[in-house]
């Protein structure tokens, strides 16, 4: 039977907000990684004190572009300018709906003069995909989905396996692996390591608060290369920790960057033949919205490149799909990019209510990630004034304290103290991952962004150090 598209779901639903807030698929889930190896909480402390390792080989989509008219296709489609662009760069790759909505982002390599890697969730792989499928260009695009979220048992094979070893001495790990002195990489830049007895590719980046190197390659070398890491690790002396899937993804909040805004596919009328190409089958089909912020107008859960801290990528010297909106937008007043911290008193009074049986609780607070949806969504309240949106949350051990990534007002002022509205109204949607609960007021505190001191002071000139922009 045909699978059928998106845009049939939505008219069969009537509401794509309430489709989304219902969606059956349950939590987000970083796949086949062990949920921890040692534990979270050393973990996370590794990231700042010593080393620690990233598997990411299993929960990013990866497409190759290639052909001669790769580079065209896609900078018409990225608020990046591709003038810069060389090989063995990268870029933090982000295309938007013609309104000037952010769809997803991705981290784009430029591996040869007419080839392309790009990196990330499902929204972009299937945006670049749908644009290759309407042959206006001379490209190729081959895709390799994520890991199965469940896999059940069977094997799963990648075409890359992808490690991060990060940390304050990560470098010294890298050395021994590398067998020397390592190149001097200059931040999203890649160059070439000895691992294994083989050349890698590295690019200088960082995610965890403080900077390290991302190396990939073919997926059957991918225990080889862990097994080499480790051992280097051991023989440079360094304390280096696995992370594992539970604590992986709260490694953003102390960096600052938000990962999962909802696609801006649903409403534009340009992208109705996006939504019929769609299948239910798709992620934008069964995405999940989760949050106490409810709005009938699907627009509303919609972000900008500005408000996300993308500014410093908006380039104008191209023609590239919402550019005619952007360029309204750029001067104009707008949400920006914050951390909320939260109240650990009054978390503790949330987390305290499912101990009193037969007591109406609050949500459930998942340690250390409580987000239940593909992309949250909880009201910030100034009074009775709606002032902000928290989109990511999490508990930093570094920290000793919950956090969370969002967007507020102009108005809102860092140190201002605002409420946060944690659950869903009225008992809470159908989602698997949503039980019976009732809403509950936290304080936060606004706070810099990025939240980690090691980030804004010593990362490369980037969106990081730039959030609010």
């Amino acid at each position: 039977m045909t699978a059928r598209s998106l845009q049939d779901l939505m008219d069969s639903r009537g509401s794509v907000v309430e489709m989304l807030r219902n969606s059956d698929a349950g939590i987000y889930v970083y796949p086949v990684v062990a949920a921890e190896f040692s534990n979270w909480r050393s973990e996370q402390k590794a990231w700042r004190e010593s080393a620690v390792l990233f598997d990411q080989s299993h929960h990013m989509d990866e497409v190759v572009i290639e052909g001669p008219d790769a580079a065209t296709f896609l900078e018409g489609l990225a608020i990046n300018s591709f003038s810069n662009f060389s090989t063995n760069r990268a870029k933090h790759f982000v295309p938007c709906s013609p309104e000037g909505h952010v769809i997803g982002d991705h981290i784009m390599f430029r591996e040869a003069e007419d080839r392309f890697l790009s990196v990330g969730r499902a929204p972009v792989s299937n945006w670049l995909l749908y644009n290759a499928s309407k042959g206006e260009h001379d490209v190729k695009l081959t895709h390799s989905p994520r890991s199965p979220s469940r896999p059940d048992g069977r094997e799963v094979r990648r075409i890359h396996y992808r490690f991060q070893i990060q940390g304050p001495q990560a470098d010294e790990v890298l050395e021994k692996l590398h067998g020397g002195p390592l190149p001097e990489i200059r931040f999203f830049h890649v160059d070439w390591l000895n691992a294994a007895g083989r050349k890698v590719r590295a690019l200088r980046h960082g995610m965890a608060g403080a900077p390290g190197l991302e190396i990939w390659g073919p997926y059957d070398e991918r225990d080889e290369v862990r097994a080499a890491i480790l051992k280097a690790a051991a023989e440079a002396g360094v304390d280096l920790y696995q992370v594992g899937a539970r604590a992986y993804s709260t490694n953003t909040l102390e960096s600052g960057w938000i990962p999962s805004p909802l696609p801006a596919v649903y409403s534009s009328p340009e992208l109705a033949d996006y939504r019929r190409w769609l299948t239910e089958q798709h992620y934008e089909a069964f995405a999940s919205i989760a949050g106490s912020f409810v709005s009938d107008r699907i627009e509303d859960y919609y972000t900008t490149p500005y408000e996300l801290g993308y500014g410093i990528y908006v380039k104008f010297d191209h023609d590239f799909t919402g550019r005619a909106a952007l360029e309204k937008l750029k001067d104009q007043p707008r949400r920006r990019k914050v951390t909320f911290e939260w109240n650990a008193e009054d978390l503790m009074q949330v987390i305290a209510s499912a101990f009193r049986p037969g007591e109406d609780h609050f949500k459930w607070v998942d340690l250390p990630q409580p987000n239940y949806g593909s992309s949250s969504f909880d009201k910030v309240m100034l009074g009775d004034k709606l002032v902000g949106l928290s989109m990511f949350n999490g508990y930093s051990y570094n920290e000793r304290c919950m956090l969370s990534l969002g967007i507020v007002d102009e108005s809102v002022k860092e140190g201002d103290v605002l409420t946060l509205i944690w659950g869903e109204p009225d008992g809470g949607t159908s989602k698997p991952s949503t039980e019976p609960h009732r809403q509950a007021e936290i304080r936060v505190r606004v706070a810099p962004v990025p939240y980690s001191r090691e980030v804004r002071e010593n990362y490369a000139d980037s969106w990081r150090k730039k959030g609010t922009v």
